[in-house]
């Protein structure tokens, strides 16, 4: 008979737990046997007493119980951690490449609730979001350099997400050589990462796919411009086709077909550095952070980008709607002029009124609890709705929430709302979540956070 404590489970609760979901709330608990220790293992049982799994215990959390193995589990030792490790590894060396920089541990999918590990070259960055994963550290820690074998482990749990778990917020070297900036290669480009006060970990490995998934809208453009390819002969009269204006002068730009791109919430400037990539011509970077836009500077210059990319340090919001009344503004000139009314020319215009061929949003998590959906949701809907009224047309907007609280259906309808308004007509293109090193565990909807879109946008009054 197990010497352990244990939680009985309420008879009248919703069966999550056999779903799949590891979490266990205060309120699912009946009782408890003997005397359980703040972060150590705990029995769960049924309202039967049937063992339905081990996990670990903390009565200050809201999850009571998070779930670490679906039978009997006297400790989380070395060994343990070292096979899970293992199996992590596994998938990523399936779905990712085996030295790729990636997200190497995603908590409660990879069956390790609380625990998060990237890999940024030869550094792990680690983020403990649970007692039970900070009470464990020393078996953990020495089975992950055993496992993937870096040169430096680094903690970033610097998160407020602790103080739910009764944890202070920490960060700070745990193993090794650890240089505060690190260079990562992603699908073919350099990246800089800053793992002490970059964001979360450093970098966001979760959009990688999705990064790369904007190739096809970069190229194309060159028509609407007079561009065409056409048969040319030099004087020594060997043919090719050279681009060539209307005019029939060459055109000697070598990005003379790519596209006009802004990205908002640039960060580190990942989306810029593939539109560059990929063949665009100029491309507006935009953060409200100094900081994110020396990086981004950085990634785009070691890449040897320079030359098309322009950054801007402004809030996005109130960037797209002054970008949105130049444009008002002069449209209704163009229109009066029209008319026949006389404009008064001499008065400036309030703003640019700048357009895209592709415009990208990226935006942080608008909301962290239920209660902030709603206005997550107009924020959401106020950055598409001025994206799409400022996309030449038969443009593409690129958009993304990472809010869990809003739910992809929801999302979904938020952008449709925002077309309506803005008297667009959307096609979807792409729909799409997190990348393959986050994997998602059925039954687990908290898993479930990225939404990834791609929609051609073109004007009602044009079909």
């Amino acid at each position: 008979m197990s010497s352990q404590a244990s939680v009985w489970l309420n008879k009248s609760r919703r069966p999550r737990l056999e779903e799949g979901h590891p979490w266990i709330y205060a309120n699912e608990i009946a009782k408890t046997e003997g005397e359980p220790t703040p972060g150590q293992l705990v029995e769960v049982k049924d309202h039967r007493g049937q063992l339905l799994g081990t996990g670990y215990w903390n009565p200050a959390s809201q999850i009571t119980v998070r779930l670490v193995a679906y039978g009997s589990l006297e400790r989380m030792d070395e060994a343990f951690f070292r096979n899970r490790f293992e199996r992590a590894l596994a998938h990523r060396r399936r779905f990712v490449g085996a030295e790729q920089s990636c997200r190497l541990v995603y908590g409660e999918a990879d069956f390790l609730p609380g625990l998060v590990v990237d890999r940024f070259g030869g550094v792990l960055v680690v983020q403990v979001l649970s007692l039970g994963m900070e009470t464990a550290k020393e078996a953990w820690l020495p089975a992950l350099i055993d496992v993937f074998k870096p040169q430096g482990v680094y903690e970033r749990s610097d998160v407020g997400v602790r103080t739910l778990e009764g944890l202070e917020e920490r960060k700070g070297v745990l193993y090794g050589d650890c240089p505060r900036h690190v260079e990562i290669e992603e699908n073919g480009l350099r990246v800089q990462v800053d793992i002490e006060e970059g964001q979360k970990t450093g970098y966001f490995f979760d959009q990688r796919e999705n990064r790369a998934s904007v190739k096809p809208l970069m190229l194309g453009w060159g028509a609407r411009s007079g561009i065409k390819l056409a048969e040319t002969e030099s004087e020594d009269g060997v043919k090719s086709l050279q681009p060539v204006n209307e005019k029939g002068n060459i055109v000697t730009f070598p990005y003379w077909d790519g596209a006009t791109v802004l990205e908002c919430f640039a960060h580190t400037g990942s989306f810029t550095l593939h539109a560059c990539a990929y063949g665009a011509k100029k491309v507006t970077c935009l953060d409200i952070s100094e900081h994110a836009l020396q990086t981004a500077r950085h990634n785009v210059e070691i890449n040897g980008f320079s030359d098309r990319v322009e950054f801007v340090a402004a809030d996005a919001f109130e960037y797209l709607r002054q970008q949105v009344a130049g444009r008002d503004e002069r449209q209704a000139r163009a229109n009066a002029k029209a008319a026949g009314v006389k404009v008064d020319t001499s008065k400036p215009l309030v703003s640019e009124g700048r357009t895209w061929d592709v415009i990208i949003l990226d935006p942080p998590a608008f909301a962290k609890t239920k209660r902030a959906v709603e206005a997550a949701c107009r924020g959401y809907k106020d950055i598409n709705l001025h994206a799409m009224k400022l996309l030449n047309e038969g443009g593409y907007l690129v958009t993304a929430s990472c809010s869990y609280h809003v739910r992809p259906d929801l999302f979904m309808e938020t952008i449709q709302e925002a077309a309506k308004d803005a008297g667009k007509i959307i096609r979807r293109v792409e729909w799409r979540g997190a990348g393959k090193d986050h994997p998602q565990l059925a039954g687990v909807d908290e898993g479930n956070y990225l939404k990834f879109g791609i929609f051609e946008v073109r004007s009602r009054k044009e079909l």
